[in-house]
């Protein structure tokens, strides 16, 4: 890399079989961007967080069917990611889940998330591990410094000020610490309550809220590619850039990606009615079509009298609620002749488990077809906040 071009970082916490598959979104859309700003792009490994579970869970397909999956790692509670092992159990897990493997580059999650996003370093993308000794070791002196600045109180008073204003709280640092200690050896992560000492031979690891600063002590960051709950956290760090004497980075928007089934004619403005279900708004069907319609035309006579007129609404009421599930049966099947497909299915492909799918789906449903991968970054140097791209 040339300190002189932009330099564009992306990255997300590691995962097993790079779940979830947003991280290759973030990691496509920085070459994109890299590209369009002539400089170069880094996916940032950020493996010194120690949610084991939230890295172990990921998941594969039975044919359409979802399969959840938690990898079981032998390692102590507070072990940070990068440290976690990945040896012949954990291959094996793997490839009963997505079929073949590449051998992971070292015996660890990170060497296992590193072999498989060598498509992405193969066009361009540079990996960056902030716990390797020659990154980290010089920069010790330096957080040491910033551990006596206030940096935490600014934090809390940047957060009740952001609640204040009514922004939620992606991240509250009333909760979460400011400082970890990190073992290099074993890889034990552990909180650093306010004024106790990182240990001997130990590094000062500090906690998500501070990571942005980090980011920019080690790397000369002048971009970088955030979704929306990173940019909320973010917004944190805004009064102590000034404090640490960096400068913030440039934030790009990190758009949203779907695959669709071929030749589906699907538009981004459609998908929060497939996502809900709403196939009255995908039809195009006139009501007056609908078998409910002659339920509007139906009135009691005046001169049945109370009792019997409403002994008669009563039964229109329950004759609407069989006509209403018509009605769907309805929308459905004529949703299906636009689209070419059951709008349920489709549903089902785009939101697997109601989420969308770039938050559920395993990366390495897409590393591994390099077709998609170029097909992405096509649609991505023309983004919108979503981007639909058609499956291989």
């Amino acid at each position: 890399m040339e300190t002189q071009r932009p330099l564009i970082v992306t990255g997300q916490q590691i995962g097993a079989g790079w779940t979830p598959a947003l991280s290759v979104v973030k990691a496509l859309f920085a070459l994109v961007s890299a590209q369009r700003l002539r400089g170069d792009a880094v996916y940032w490994l950020a493996d010194e967080d120690h949610d084991q579970i939230e890295v172990a869970r990921t998941m594969g397909y039975d044919g359409e069917r979802i399969l959840r999956h938690q990898f079981r790692f032998k390692a102590r509670e507070g072990t940070a990611t990068g440290w976690l092992p990945w040896d012949e159990a954990q291959q094996w897990e793997g490839e009963i889940l997505w079929g073949e493997l590449p051998e992971p580059i070292e015996p660890t999650l990170r060497g296992h998330v590193l072999s498989l996003g060598a498509p992405l370093w193969a066009r361009g993308l540079f990996s960056f591990s902030p716990t390797t000794r020659e990154h980290r070791d010089p920069i010790q002196a330096q957080l040491e410094r910033w551990r006596s600045l206030p940096l935490q109180n600014l934090l809390l008073a940047q957060a009740d000020q952001l609640e204040a204003e009514g922004e939620t709280l992606v991240l509250d640092p009333h909760q979460q610490s400011a400082w970890f200690s990190l073992d290099p050896k074993s890889g034990m992560r552990k909180r650093l309550e306010e004024g106790e000492a990182c240990p001997p031979d130990h590094w000062l690891s500090p906690g998500a809220a501070l990571r942005p600063l980090m980011q920019s002590l080690m790397l000369p960051v002048t971009h970088v590619v955030l979704g929306p709950s990173e940019r909320a956290y973010w917004r944190l760090t805004e009064p102590l850039w000034e404090v640490v004497g960096l400068a913030p980075p440039v934030i790009l928007p990190r758009p949203s990606v779907y695959v669709v089934p071929k030749g589906i004619p699907l538009v981004p403005a459609q998908l929060n009615a497939i996502r809900h279900g709403f196939w009255e708004t995908l039809s195009g069907t006139h009501h007056d079509d609908l078998p409910t319609h002659t339920m509007d035309l139906l009135r009691p006579n005046p001169e049945w009298g109370p009792e019997l007129a409403q002994r008669y609404l009563q039964t229109l009421s329950w004759t609407r609620r069989k006509l209403q599930k018509l009605d769907r049966r309805l929308h459905r099947k004529r949703s299906e002749e636009l689209l070419g497909i059951d709008p349920e299915l489709l549903r089902q492909r785009l939101f697997p488990l109601g989420k969308p799918q770039e938050r559920v789906l395993a990366g390495i449903l897409w590393l591994r077809d390099e077709a998609l991968l170029d097909r992405i970054m096509d649609a991505l140097n023309f983004p919108g906040d979503i981007v639909l791209v058609e499956e291989s």
